[in-house]
């Protein structure tokens, strides 16, 4: 086990009383394991994330590390430092922790694809490009947990499906733990080894996803998860 979550809470006092961004989750999710988050607009999936990541406190209720964890967080927009290279956005953190190298490793430009773009700057890059950036950034520093808001969402479909792939592989190949949300039920089930439904602030469902990789859309099995995640969301 990588960490639980424990009545964990986030709420807001508004003129119209108290509205709660996330209610009472019980939670635990496990080390190497590739969780995915849906749900609509307001239910919850970003504050979950941003509490796990210590970017905001909780009302109420506890977040448990069994070990201490180093976590990493891509955020929907690549956030790179124009003045910077790949290169140099990528080993950013270095300057702050002198246990990190100065420079990424040629294995992880290369898991990447960026190889030929160390040296570009954030301006002569593709959304693609720039969003593996920001991955290789959260990479470079190791972390046991991946936390990924939305990160895909504003690319195109044939650059979405490539960093998809990329992402399957970086998983298997590096042995990380990953929460990822996302608006979009097929990325879901292209993904994740479980999916959170969430409705409310709460988790409505928690569902195991038992197919292969890599997942074939098209295919029976995945159709028929896919009807059901949509059927919970809408009801």
């Amino acid at each position: 086990m990588l960490l639980k979550t424990t009545a964990l809470t986030k709420s807001y006092l508004t003129a119209s009383g108290t509205v709660y961004a996330l209610r009472e989750a019980e939670l635990s999710f496990s080390e190497n394991s590739f969780t995915c988050i849906v749900g609509k607009s307001g239910c919850g999936k970003t504050t979950l994330l941003r509490l796990l990541a210590g970017l905001e406190p909780a009302t109420s209720g506890t977040i448990t590390y069994e070990k201490a964890a180093k976590i990493g967080f891509v955020f929907q927009e690549p956030r790179l430092m124009p003045w910077l290279t790949v290169s140099e956005n990528i080993a950013f953190a270095a300057q702050s922790d002198p246990a990190l190298p100065h420079s990424p490793s040629e294995k992880l430009l290369g898991l990447l694809g960026l190889q030929a773009f160390q040296k570009a700057y954030p301006a002569q890059l593709s959304g693609g490009m720039a969003q593996r950036a920001a991955l290789g950034r959260t990479l470079f520093q190791n972390p046991d947990l991946i936390l990924m808001d939305e990160p895909f969402s504003a690319l195109d479909y044939f650059t979405r499906q490539g960093l998809q792939k990329m992402l399957l592989e970086l998983f298997r190949k590096q042995q990380k733990s990953v929460i990822f949300v996302t608006h979009d039920v097929e990325e879901a089930l292209l993904l994740g080894q479980r999916i959170l439904v969430m409705q409310n602030g709460s988790v409505k469902n928690d569902l195991p996803i038992d197919l292969a990789y890599p997942r074939q859309a098209a295919s029976l099995p995945f159709q028929q998860l896919r009807q059901q995640i949509l059927d919970a969301i809408e009801n």
